[in-house]
């Protein structure tokens, strides 16, 4: 999905963008509204993400509502195969989020549901609106937002950078080794804006993981296996941590590291750029 900030959106250094381009003096007339969606195991395991998430998308001028009613988006029931049990949590989520230009969550794979899988209700046309405005962060600020600095962040570590497969092959966060494409990354494009940051090259750097969802509960021996390859493949790279934009995949890899007894640490990609202490 692709797209530019709308009219009225405010920029860190003052400027808006206006009918004809980004803008420094006057007011708009027009601001965007955001709405901010934190996954379930977000909220439940790791809420500092979700704070991070709101700081950084306020320092950088966005106006950011929380709907309070938001719960699960119906994820893990399509994914499971149990399509129809989904439309509850699918038709709440549009009534929650519907009225906003764009929302914004830190999760590719809950973004990818809303996405290409919210069909278990009626294709309305707030269903349609929902389903493309909405943005998983790193694709928001490097396509939308087009963020060209973070000077309130330094993060002077080695980091290995994990792509989800939903963020690599289906948001398209970058480039895949299968593919003959050009090399690209939006999300190192994004950390190398931090003061301080190396990267850590690992041989297989767009490799699973493992985690997979309910792949890690029914299929455990061969995800484990695939999680301790993964965080070794990082180790090995000299990564102090493991940076992504998917908390779920960082879950999975932190309890592998820790059973390895790796010195590895796990961070999202939303606490690097909004300036967390590591």
């Amino acid at each position: 999905m692709t797209g530019r900030a709308k009219a009225g959106q405010r920029f860190m250094d003052g400027s808006w963008i206006g009918e004809g381009g980004r803008q420094t003096a006057g007011t708009p007339d027009y601001v965007m509204k955001i709405a901010l969606f934190i996954p379930c195991f977000i909220d439940a395991y790791f809420p500092e993400v979700g704070i991070a998430t709101l700081e950084l998308l306020e320092r950088l001028g966005c106006a950011v509502d929380y709907p309070l009613q938001q719960t699960c988006c119906g994820q893990p029931m399509s994914n499971s195969g149990c399509k129809r049990d989904a439309a509850g949590a699918e038709a709440l989520f549009v009534r929650n989020f519907s009225r906003y230009d764009h929302i914004v969550a830190p999760s590719g794979s809950c973004v990818h549901h809303v996405r290409e899988n919210l069909d278990a209700i009626d294709q309305t046309d707030e269903v349609a609106h929902v389903r493309r405005s909405t943005y998983e962060l790193v694709e928001f600020l490097h396509d939308i937002l087009r963020v060209e600095a973070f000077p309130w962040a330094e993060f002077p570590h080695k980091v290995g950078l994990h792509n989800s497969c939903t963020a690599l092959r289906d948001l398209r966060h970058a480039s895949a080794s299968e593919l003959d494409e050009a090399p690209f990354s939006k999300p190192m494009a994004l950390l190398g804006k931090v003061k301080g940051i190396e990267f850590a090259r690992p041989r297989r750097p767009d490799e699973c993981c493992g985690f997979g969802g309910t792949f890690s509960v029914t299929e455990a021996p061969v995800s484990a296996k695939m999680g301790y390859d993964k965080v070794n493949d990082h180790q090995q790279a000299g990564a102090d941590y493991i940076v992504s934009a998917d908390m779920s995949c960082l879950m999975h890899q932190k309890g592998c590291a820790q059973r390895m007894g790796l010195d590895l640490k796990f961070i999202h990609i939303a606490q690097v750029l909004n300036g967390d202490a590591a």
